[in-house]
């Protein structure tokens, strides 16, 4: 909460969630549509301004209401060919992503770090287990 307050009083955008990476050193804000612009700040100030108050890398994703627009704005700037959301045998819900082939390092991140982030995201907002970059 205190993270989410700080963010908002430096930027001006309303932040939805926050979630802390201990291992990663970094914490990443789930900020409404629209907000963006506000959040980022001309030539990227407030971002720049908010991880030095809060001396962590700080990441910026865009909510939306449906899993698929979510999805490409985690995964942003990445280029979605396609996305097919479905259950498997154990009932768990699956998004399977299909992005450009010279996106799919940037989709996955060093170590796994962007595939992760997508996975946890995905699971809090939106009840899906497992996100395959295809």
């Amino acid at each position: 909460m205190r993270y989410i307050a700080l963010l908002e009083n430096l930027t001006g955008a309303i932040a939805k969630d926050c979630v802390l990476e201990p291992e990663g050193n970094r914490i990443i804000f789930v900020i409404r549509p629209g907000d963006m612009g506000l959040a980022i700040g001309k030539n990227g100030v407030n971002i720049e301004r908010a991880r030095k108050v809060i001396g962590r890398n700080v990441e910026i994703v865009e909510h939306a209401d449906s899993p698929e627009e979510f999805l490409k704005n985690i995964l942003a700037p990445a280029k979605v060919r396609g996305i097919k959301i479905t259950k498997n045998s154990e009932g768990n819900t699956v998004a399977q992503v299909t992005v450009d082939p010279k996106d799919k390092g940037i989709a996955i991140g060093r170590n796994g770090r962007n595939i992760a982030k997508t996975r946890l995201l995905m699971k809090r907002h939106f009840d899906i287990s497992n996100v395959v970059i295809l």
